[in-house]
């Protein structure tokens, strides 16, 4: 039995993989493009990947390959109709970042909420040394407690963050994109009613037809000047134009991303001429990457490929 990983870089090197060598071969390549996996799955029966595109072209070539297992919750990158017409099996993997995804939801909205960029570049620079008072809150800030979070997207991440909202003390609200999650605690809104109540809008939702470009100029605009928005879904729920427009027009407060149209940051996008911290932060696609997250991902692929060998 031959496994190949693809792309071993997307889980990090601090990650073991030794104990995938008890199913047979073991090869890893840190990176692969298209025409590298189309060589690399040639022998391959099992192969890991995380963002590799899976098609005819990648693995037309890959006769032994039986399994293929995701590294993600998203499946986008896989032809499942040719996988399927190769009865070829797939997995992937959901629940393994809830925490860490909540954790950095909060991260965010904490570092934006109390303006951290401003006061740590006013004690980095200085200005503290000696200065007349003991105290210094030139940028106000409010508590969560008492606030109005708004929730898009109540799978069990949105769920978790709508457990640690409640525990901040903050009134909790949320809008189902898919109509399917629905809550005793927490009250359901429409989609308007959510932008233009909410304080704090976080997206946990997933992409489809139901939330590409969700977040638009027509949804900023109905949106607190006070609000901060938060972004740890899918990078084309929000039209990114809009969203420059809608932050340089001071139309919301502030916005934290860890997903984005284009990963990486594409040399186009509008967001990157706003070098405000106080007013945006983008963290490259890390809100799932906390080390117990990823131990755990690779502990249920461990796990899918023994269920699937010895069933």
């Amino acid at each position: 039995m031959k496994i190949v990983f693809l792309d071993r870089k997307s889980i990090g090197d601090d990650i073991d993989l030794t104990p995938f060598k008890e199913f047979g071969e073991l090869v890893i390549y840190d990176y692969s493009t298209v025409a590298e996996a189309a060589e690399r799955t040639v022998d391959a029966d099992i192969i890991v990947l995380n963002k590799v595109p899976i098609n005819e072209q990648t693995i037309g070539d890959a006769k032994n390959l039986k399994f293929v297992c995701v590294t993600a919750t998203g499946t986008n990158n896989l032809d499942k109709e040719y996988l399927a017409k190769r009865g070829i099996e797939w997995r992937n993997v959901a629940g393994y970042s809830t925490e860490a995804v909540a954790q950095h939801t909060l991260s965010l909205t904490l570092y934006l909420l109390e303006h951290l960029s401003y006061y740590d570049n006013y004690v980095k620079s200085e200005k503290y040394v000696n200065d007349k008072m003991f105290t210094h809150f030139e940028m106000h800030f409010n508590e969560i407690a008492g606030k109005t979070w708004g929730i898009i997207g109540l799978g069990a991440i949105g769920k978790r963050v709508a457990e640690i909202a409640t525990c901040l003390g903050a009134n909790v609200i949320y809008y189902s994109t898919s109509g399917r999650n629905h809550s005793d605690i927490y009250k359901e809104v429409d989609f308007d009613t959510l932008l233009s109540t909410s304080d704090i809008v976080s997206i946990h939702a997933p992409l489809d037809d139901n939330t590409l470009h969700l977040m638009d100029a027509k949804a900023f605009d109905k949106m607190k000047e006070s609000a901060i928005l938060i972004n740890v879904g899918r990078g084309p729920i929000i039209v990114e134009k809009d969203l420059a427009d809608a932050l340089n027009a001071n139309k919301i407060a502030a916005a934290g991303l860890d997903v984005l149209d284009v990963e990486p940051m594409s040399d186009q996008n509008p967001l990157k001429a706003i070098k405000d911290s106080n007013k945006l932060i983008i963290t490259p696609h890390i809100a799932w990457a906390a080390v117990e997250a990823r131990v755990r991902l690779m502990d249920i692929i461990h796990g899918q490929i023994k269920e699937y060998l010895f069933k």
